[in-house]
């Protein structure tokens, strides 16, 4: 846990250009890690290309991600997504299964895409 610590304290953000298209809606040199973390992981984890994703994990290592998306119980993240990311860091499926079944989640999960 200590070497997850000191990894995103260390952590300088310095985002590649395969990054910094994920946040055509911020100013990218405005964004500080320590402050910006969860809207960073979040969109990459989103939307990111496999590069980005890649950077991300390189940046931080799987117990980190993994970590960061039981803590947020995998919001942010569309079912198709949540179940990527559960089968590629190993998540548990019944707390995956429990997030998904979430009614508030049903809502979002349930609206009418064109």
């Amino acid at each position: 846990m200590a070497r997850l610590i000191s990894q995103a304290v260390n952590f300088s953000i310095e985002l590649p250009d395969y990054v910094t298209v994920l946040f055509w809606d911020y100013d990218v040199s405005a964004l500080v890690w320590e402050r910006h973390r969860d809207l960073i992981i979040q969109r990459v984890l989103a939307s990111g290309t496999w590069e980005a994703v890649t950077w991300l994990r390189g940046r931080l290592g799987d117990d980190a991600l993994r970590s960061w998306l039981l803590q947020h119980e995998g919001r942010g993240l569309s079912r198709r997504q949540l179940r990527f990311w559960q089968l590629i860091l190993e998540l548990p499926a019944p707390q995956v299964d429990a997030w998904l079944a979430e009614p508030a989640r049903q809502i979002w999960e349930g609206r009418v895409q064109p």
